[in-house]
């Protein structure tokens, strides 16, 4: 289904980062280009998972927080920013986030996680306190749970089947999988989303997924909406 959009505006919806800066400058220039090509009436989405697994969180952030693209840009919030939002207020959290790709979101900090997992996550919470610049804290504090625009909800994982899209709770947002993935649920607009990687995006009749797993397969999907069918920008 391609929900009917405005004539003035097209929409840019990039998939889940996880700290591959080198993946998300391609996608910036991608839409660069297409703006010039097509026409400056557009809008940047992001999904959310700008952090974690890959090498360079701090730096996809960095980037990010000033709006890189040629469009206005909305930054969602995805479960791995919650994650270390989870730990910044406890340390307890560490252990799993670390599991998760905290690890590697702490060394692009600066921090390092040694010895005991217990009391090194106390030390590794007060260094992340000390070493997070003003301005990603503002960043991650604004991030939005879900953006509706013309046929399409954007969110981060996903909506529960039966529950109307204003109404979603932002557990599901963030970090569901079952039963949306395999609903067939006309949800009132097309939801575009991340969280669940593929190999190759995921187009239906009610949802486009856009994981396509950039921190193992170098790959970033960025989609266009909303000037005909989706079409995929070439990173």
């Amino acid at each position: 289904m391609t929900p009917a959009a405005s004539q003035s505006q097209r929409i840019y919806a990039i998939g889940d980062i996880h700290g591959r800066l080198d993946l998300l400058e391609r996608a910036i220039e991608a839409i660069r280009r297409d703006v010039a090509q097509r026409g400056p009436a557009a809008l940047t989405v992001a999904v959310g998972d700008y952090i974690d697994r890959g090498p360079t969180s701090r730096g996809v952030l960095d980037r990010l927080i000033d709006n890189p693209f040629p469009t206005p840009f909305v930054a969602l919030k995805g479960n791995h920013e919650e994650m270390l939002e989870t730990f910044l207020a406890d340390a307890s959290a560490g252990p799993h986030w670390a599991t998760n790709g905290g690890l590697e979101t702490l060394r692009s900090y600066g921090v390092r996680v040694r010895g005991a997992w217990t009391t090194d996550f106390l030390r590794a919470r007060e260094a992340l306190r000390a070493a997070l610049p003003p301005a990603h804290r503002e960043f991650l504090r604004k991030l939005k749970l879900s953006f509706t625009r013309d046929g399409y909800f954007f969110c981060h994982a996903g909506v529960r089947p039966g529950v109307a899209l204003e109404r979603q709770r932002a557990e599901d947002l963030l970090w569901m999988r079952e039963p949306f993935l395999s609903s067939d649920d006309d949800f009132g607009k097309v939801v575009v989303h991340g969280h669940t990687p593929t190999s190759e995006p995921e187009v239906r009749q009610n949802r486009i997924g856009i994981d396509t797993g950039a921190y193992f397969s170098d790959r970033l999907t960025c989609v266009a909406l909303g000037d005909g069918n989706p079409r995929f920008l070439s990173l």
